[in-house]
């Protein structure tokens, strides 16, 4: 989605945003994943692993071969559409985990795990939603059978020096830093204090917990995953604990016994307990033009769909020809939670993404799969607390269940419109009804409808034609800002200076909602 943009310098941080918004989540991964076993096969070569190329290359291409070629029989015999770049990073993850080895029972160990792995994929899954991180579980049963083992060999101080920067990358990418951060926090204590009782000293207890075991790697590529994670953030730091104890503290009952491989599968266990328990077949049922760039489009849910006002839906939309952004995509749900219809507002104005154009391929009656459900960006359980919604562009969409569900009877809430011009504000119809105190700033310097404030009227002209709107222009509009929640949604670019400009008036508690291109 790429709303208005806002007449101001972006920071670096909302150019990192605008370039990692143009591949997706899936996309990303895969990318990493790939830079990293090239670093893999450079460090081998200068001497620094000491697998050999020959057993790397072999080990690479079993693994990415056999779990592409096992996703795509598996997806023809269940007759659906195969997800390639999820095989892919599968096989990526299963090259990480097992030794690279010419020895026949290693090969065909790494190729059971290959083949389980795709297998979990369609065996291990409820309505479409993976039970187990597909990677694991085929490395957790090959273990069982004995014909190989996992041993995270990516947990090498000299992969280091690429592994930390990619898995910070992917955890701002998903905003899962918090997360790492507590399982980090858990599991790295408990090894620590291990080794400082096993008369290791701090600083080498430390490197030894960091650096040879594979935490980082795990929870970059494992533990953040986002099918096999819960719906809400508190759920997820709760399993970022449980994991990092389960991870660290060693036990061992027989055939049980502490590994990663376990410690994840346990976790994902819990997270299905607590999420959206299976994926969601949506029937199209039609759309219409909210903006002359903006659509709706309308879905009939194979049942009722458990969110919270705010929150978002993962959608698969299957193509022929599917470009370098994938085939699966985010969108806030703007239906009241319980209703009989779930829609999703759309910028729909060129350049057109692959899945964009099969979403406005969509006919009456074509069904598309809902993969997940998830999200903090919703209200304070409180209703005294005030809010301040400031939407940018095709941004009002988080904002419409939560307005259809009552949000601006039940508390004090202003909403904050950047558009281009009258004709850009969705949902006008909606907003109308909502009973918020909405104010539109509009980049062309027209009024909006009756119903809403100009903010070119609330504020002195020269904060508001031709200028940025910083702190002191979001203060002159909003005077108790310092004492409201502020929600911020719209473009990477336009919610990072919007975010700034908040703090700059004086928020103190502001959350984000960033929509990549797509």
């Amino acid at each position: 989605m790429s709303p208005v943009d806002t007449p101001t310098a972006v920071s670096p941080a909302g150019r990192l945003d605008t370039l990692l918004g143009k591949y997706t989540m899936y996309r990303l991964i895969l990318l990493v994943l790939a830079a990293l076993a090239v670093y893999s096969l450079l460090l081998d070569a200068l001497g620094w692993l000491t697998f050999g190329i020959p057993e790397m290359l072999v080990h690479l291409a079993l693994c990415l071969g056999l779990t592409y070629a096992s996703n795509r029989a598996l997806a023809a015999l269940f007759r659906v559409r195969p997800h390639s770049e999820s095989s892919l990073i599968t096989g990526l993850l299963l090259y990480f985990l097992f030794w690279p080895s010419l020895s026949p029972m290693d090969v065909a160990g790494v190729a059971l795990a290959c083949v389980l792995a795709s297998a979990s994929k369609y065996a291990l899954a409820w309505r479409g939603r993976h039970f187990f991180n597909p990677a694991v579980t085929g490395a957790f049963v090959t273990g069982l059978t004995g014909l190989n083992v996992a041993t995270w060999w990516a947990a090498t101080p000299a992969m280091l020096w690429l592994l930390v920067p990619g898995v910070l990358l992917v955890l701002y990418r998903t905003r899962k830093f918090l997360m790492a951060a507590v399982f980090l926090v858990v599991a790295t204590s408990i090894v620590t204090s291990e080794l400082l009782q096993a008369g290791i000293t701090l600083g080498g207890a430390l490197w030894q917990a960091l650096a040879q075991r594979p935490l980082f790697f795990f929870v970059g590529f494992m533990l953040t995953e986002p099918l096999t994670l819960p719906p809400r953030r508190w759920h997820q730091l709760a399993l970022a604990a449980v994991v990092g104890g389960v991870f660290a503290v060693p036990y061992n009952f027989g055939f049980l016994a502490n590994s990663p491989e376990l410690a994840l599968l346990i976790g994902n266990l819990l997270a299905f307990a607590v999420g959206q328990r299976g994926g969601l077949r949506l029937t199209f049922t039609g759309s219409r033009a909210l903006t002359p760039s903006t659509t709706e489009f309308a879905f009939h849910p194979s049942r009722p769909v458990r969110f919270v006002p705010g929150q978002y839906m993962e959608l698969d939309l299957p193509h022929a020809k599917p470009d370098g952004k994938g085939r699966r995509r985010v969108f806030s749900l703007t239906s009241s939670p319980g209703s009989d219809t779930v829609t999703f507002g759309v910028r729909t104005s060129e350049p057109f993404s692959a899945a964009k154009k099969a979403l406005l391929a969509l006919k009456p009656g074509d069904q598309v799969a809902g993969t997940s459900v998830g999200g903090d960006f919703v209200l304070p359980r409180d209703p005294r607390t005030p809010v301040l919604l400031i939407a940018a562009g095709i941004g009002i969409t988080p904002y419409l269940a939560q307005l259809a569900s009552g949000a601006a009877r039940d508390r004090d809430v202003v909403l904050l419109l950047l558009a281009r011009n009258a004709e850009e504000i969705a949902y006008a119809r909606e907003l109308e009804a909502s009973g918020a105190r909405i104010v539109a700033r509009l980049a062309d310097g027209s009024a909006p409808p009756s119903f809403i404030s100009d903010a070119g009227t609330a504020m002195p002209e020269r904060t508001v034609s031709g200028s940025r709107l910083d702190g002191p222009s979001l203060l002159a509009l909003v005077p108790d800002i310092a004492d409201r929640t502020v929600y911020v949604s719209g473009s990477p670019a336009s919610v990072a200076s919007l975010r700034r400009a908040a703090r700059n008036a004086g928020a103190r508690r502001v959350q984000v909602d960033s929509f990549s291109g797509y």
